[in-house]
């Protein structure tokens, strides 16, 4: 989500005429879920999405409308038959939210939640006014709070942490950063792990595998164990399964699951439960063939394994 906020950000540094709208609760099926945003510019170029097809061209009709009279507006909209019969949307549920033409004039509170370090809370108040929120653990569209049109807590992104610099490391790092992940890369290769082969937000860690290894995550961190082979893989795994990473995988087959596993059973490196708890082979099962295949399948994993973390969070 912060990268749309840098998104946002920009918008108003661009000093272009634009409206924000934003899904602010559903019921059934829907394209969306709340929390979903776009910028519509009055040129008619659109950042984000509220699901496309006929709700997102209906709303950007509005959005237009809305910078001309500067009066910021609610829809909701029922998703049947009859409304979204031609552009093949008819989803069956609704959705409800807000447009509001004037929300460059929170442009503080946009670059604010861009650079989030910590947890904070925002929200659209009755009046449409856009400010912060006094609680950090409101969920989407809090209906609770009376005071609030609609309420989002934002959270800085999720640390991934990868092991290794290669082929699935470098096709992985720029799909994870545009994903709302903050990468490192921790490899004992110069020669790979650097910004010639990343982006330059990847943050690089280079040294020998044992200190490298002596690196203790931050809380709620992502891990990915991609080196070179299975000996170093072994040996980060080793370590890395001693903390509490909210998701730890591993490249493989499951034929080397079971003989990692069979290893640090019997030389007693982790329990059982410890060792099941690693995704291997990481990724979803998508027949992936080739290393951007690959990338793309361990992303929709550790996309997946995010919103149930902060699914579990909201609970």
């Amino acid at each position: 989500m912060s990268r749309f906020y840098e998104q946002l950000a920009a918008a108003c540094s661009a000093n272009q005429p634009f409206a924000l709208a934003l899904i602010a609760g559903t019921k059934g099926s829907s394209p969306q879920r709340a929390g979903a945003k776009a910028i519509f510019f009055a040129d008619g170029k659109i950042t984000g999405t509220l699901g496309g097809g006929c709700l997102e061209a209906e709303v950007h009709s509005r959005a237009l409308t809305a910078l001309k009279t500067g009066q910021a507006a609610k829809f909701d909209m029922l998703l049947d038959h009859d409304f979204g019969w031609d552009d093949g949307l008819i989803c069956g549920g609704s959705v409800n939210g807000l447009i509001l033409p004037r929300a460059a004039e929170a442009g503080e509170l946009w670059r604010e939640l861009a650079a989030a370090t910590e947890t904070i809370c925002w929200g659209v108040r009755k009046d449409f006014s856009i400010a912060l929120a006094d609680s950090t653990n409101q969920p989407f569209n809090d209906s609770t709070n009376s005071d609030w049109l609609y309420q989002e807590t934002v959270s800085p992104p999720l640390e991934l942490w990868i092991a290794g610099s290669g082929h699935v490391a470098q096709a992985v790092a720029p799909l994870a950063l545009q994903l709302d992940f903050a990468v490192t890369i921790f490899d004992d290769r110069p020669e790979l792990a650097n910004h010639e082969f990343f982006p330059p937000t990847t943050q690089l860690q280079v040294g020998g595998w044992h200190e490298l290894l002596k690196f203790r995550p931050p809380a709620n961190a992502f891990g990915l164990i991609v080196t070179r082979g299975h000996q170093h893989d072994a040996l980060a795994l080793s370590e890395w399964i001693q903390f509490p990473f909210v998701f730890l995988g591993l490249i493989g087959s499951r034929r080397k699951a079971r003989i990692i596993r069979e290893q640090f059973l019997r030389q007693k490196i982790a329990p059982p439960e410890q060792f099941d708890r690693i995704a291997c082979p990481v990724g979803l099962d998508i027949a992936a063939v080739g290393t951007n295949e690959i990338a793309v399948s361990i992303l929709a994993q550790l996309i997946q394994k995010r919103a149930e973390f902060f699914g579990a969070k909201r609970k």
